[in-house]
């Protein structure tokens, strides 16, 4: 088989550093001293991150370390040691630190498969200098070179699922149908992984639940149910255990320099959630995390995200530690002060005069939420995003609140790399996009965060007979003019109703948000610009040039071998960019130079107000009905249909993945703790070696 040159790590990757240091010593002396040991629990769930990415991807993290162990970070050394070339320990190092900074084999962002570039004998040699490095390689070198699995997704030929570990390999219908056993049986999926079995030629589905206790003994371990055929459900705990051990000792240990006795109790839950697998635990723990406004040392961890797990449901470690910029926060909390004013403003509150004026698909009280910008510390995930809002448990966020964070580091860092050729911007474009590119970027994530993940009202049936919403007189649904038929029933939830979709439509309505509220020159003049550089007018144009350049660069993450998207976000970003093409009187158009196989986005400035709002309103208020009436039907046809990539988007895709650029990977600190019991950061150099150096002396 031909190799795919996209397939391989990519040469010369950007490295952006997370700085930290002045945030750092701004700290008190124990503040220091509970981040350090926070940070460490952070930190020491990267191997459960690698076991939920693929089955090899631990073995090639203990071989970068080896191979680091055996030279002492001398790669030049080691080549010549080994008789390699200069040539070929370069993409060694380029191959390593891009699997560190995704923390795996494969894309954090598109979930696609990434093999070394330096030729398999190569290192081989290289491996042979250590007994320990030989060993790891000829374990795991035939599934690192291997061209498939290729992606993430449904196990099959070409993907693969480590939530759904073993040999015998799950259908997309017996997932379905396990998971769906589980939520029946009130068994919460974030925290597991699923194996299929055979005992006795009885087909057993082992729910691997994550916690420090462990059940060794057929008799501990919990059978929930019989399924057809005489299959079996059960509950195996002890996932991920030693490694949530380390965890919950750094956590306990931070216990001791909490700030508040609800930063104790947060870290109790925590641990208690992480030694038993109790996920009710875990939401205790939310319930109290969101109550802890703007701590001097801000931290979110547990199983969060689900964007990896094919169905949508199962969620993958992370652990953030950050410090609060004093500064930027009291920007944010003067649009938090005003958020319930641009509320009415979004499409599904019309002109109704009902619950204040933001309509029946709204909550009754925006409950103003915590919204700080932050400084990472440590930011133990596959992605690093600019902006969070948590908790995902939308029983929480609707009876008692959430956070929105807004990683500055990150976004400083990003915006640290040459952006002098924006891709796909006219160069007539170039000048005002690149003064406004920053930040339009940062105020419409603000915007996804806050308005956009924190708004919406799902309608449920809690038990039976018992709704949020009068179910004699229920809500007109907008798209229908008639009267909502479809809510959540009892124990159902938002990412078990919508299964797959759920992500990229939670994401693709933020997005909506943030995009439809960024031609108020109002709320644009709450934050600070420099108004001798662009203007309202101009960042309002450069979002809309951001969304079609990312509804192009989201083509990168579609994989037509398994026709599906490879990242949440991707998806959310081509509906929009679909939408924009759609929105007549040649609002966006998109040419082609044959000579230059490029494409360019051209968007007509004078029509975003007749044309693009508009188109952006449609596709948000879609979406927000669907989410909100548990409409899963409807919203899979409309969003399926809008999302398929063929003809053109097929052609177009060809040309966005011949003009690929590599993502920037980014370099994190480290904090140590002295013999004299104080706490110093040590940062790393934007160099391939300085990130492979940070993830060695982290001693994960």
């Amino acid at each position: 088989m031909a190799l795919d040159e996209h397939m391989l790590a990519p040469r010369d990757p950007p490295i952006g550093q997370m700085s930290v240091g002045l945030a750092f010593e701004s700290l008190s002396d124990t503040d220091k001293i509970y981040a350090h040991y926070m940070a460490r629990g952070a930190w020491h769930g990267a191997r459960i991150i690698l076991r939920q990415v693929s089955p090899e991807s631990t073995s090639i993290f203990d071989l970068i370390l080896a191979l680091y162990e055996a030279c002492d970070g001398d790669w030049e050394s080691l080549a010549s040691q080994a008789f390699v070339s200069a040539v070929s320990i370069q993409h060694f190092l380029e191959y390593a630190a891009t699997f560190l900074g995704n923390i795996g084999n494969y894309y954090g962002r598109g979930d696609q498969k990434f093999i070394p570039r330096i030729p398999k004998e190569d290192l081989k040699c290289l491996s042979n200098v250590s007994a320990n490095a030989s060993k790891l390689f000829d374990t795991v070198s035939q599934a690192m070179y291997s061209q498939h699995p290729s992606s993430l997704g449904f196990p099959s030929d070409v993907a693969q699922s480590s939530y759904y570990p073993g040999n015998l390999r799950m259908t997309r219908r017996e997932i379905e149908q396990v998971s769906k056993t589980l939520e029946t049986k009130g068994v919460d999926p974030e925290n597991t992984r699923i194996s299929k079995d055979l005992e006795s030629d009885i087909t057993v589905y082992n729910v691997l639940q994550a916690s420090v206790d462990v059940d060794e003994e057929e008799a501990s371990q919990r059978q929930i149910t019989m399924l057809e055929r005489g299959a079996k459900v059960q509950i195996r705990r002890g996932d991920h255990s030693k490694e949530l051990g380390k965890v919950c000792e750094f956590l306990n240990a931070a216990v001791n320099y909490t700030s508040s006795p609800i930063q104790k109790e947060v870290l109790r839950q925590y641990v208690r959630s992480f030694k038993t697998g109790d996920m009710e635990a875990f939401k205790e723990s939310q319930r109290l995390w969101v109550k802890d406004i703007q701590p001097a040392v801000e931290n979110a961890f547990g199983f969060v995200e689900p964007y990896r797990d094919p169905y949508g449901t199962r969620a993958e470690f992370e652990g953030l530690v950050a410090i609060v910029n004093t500064a930027e926060t009291k920007v944010l909390t003067k649009l938090v002060e005003s958020s319930s004013r641009y509320i009415c403003l979004l499409p599904w509150a019309g002109k109704t005069t009902e619950n204040s004026g933001k309509g029946p698909f709204e909550k009754e009280l925006f409950e103003p939420p915590d919204f700080t910008s932050l400084q990472t510390l440590a930011y133990c995930s596959s992605i690093i995003f600019p902006g969070i809002n948590l908790p995902n448990f939308n029983d929480i966020r609707q009876d008692v609140g959430f956070k929105n964070v807004m990683i500055s580091n990150q976004i400083a860092a990003e915006y640290s790399a040459d952006r002098t050729d924006p891709a796909f911007i006219d160069p007539s474009d170039a000048p005002t996009y690149l003064a406004a590119d920053y930040d339009a970027f940062y105020i419409w994530v603000v915007l996804h965060e806050l308005l956009g993940h924190g708004t919406s009202k799902l309608l449920t049936e809690s038990r039976p007979g018992i709704f949020n919403f009068d179910i004699a007189s229920p809500p007109i649904s907008p798209l229908t003019g008639a009267a909502i038929t479809t809510w959540y029933k009892p124990g159902e939830s938002w990412t078990g109703v919508f299964g797959d979709l759920a992500t990229s439509l939670d994401e693709c309505r933020a997005e909506c948000v943030g995009a439809y509220l960024m031609d108020n020159e109002e709320l644009l003049r709450l934050f600070p610009f420099d108004e001798s550089k662009t203007t309202t007018r101009d960042i309002t144009y450069t979002v809309y040039l951001q969304v079609a350049t990312a509804g192009l660069r989201a083509l990168e993450n579609y994989i037509p071998d398994d026709n599906k998207w490879g990242q949440a976000h991707s998806r959310a970003h081509f509906a929009m960019f679909r939408v924009l093409l759609d929105a007549g009187d040649n609002f966006m158009t998109i040419s082609r130079n044959t000579t230059k196989n490029s494409l360019t986005v051209h968007i007509d400035r004078k029509k975003i107000e007749t044309r693009g709002k508009p188109a952006i309103g449609r596709l948000l208020l879609h979406l927000h009905i669907y989410r909100c009436t548990a409409d899963a039907v409807a919203c899979r046809k409309y969003f399926e249909d809008l999302t398929e990539v063929k003809g053109i988007f097929a052609e177009w895709r060809e040309i966005v993945i011949a003009n690929k650029k590599p993502r920037q990977i980014l370099v994190q600190a480290n904090t140590i703790m002295e013999e004299n019991g104080a706490v110093t950061l040590k940062e790393y150099d934007a160099t391939v070696e300085g990130m492979i150096q940070s993830w060695v002396e982290r001693n994960v």
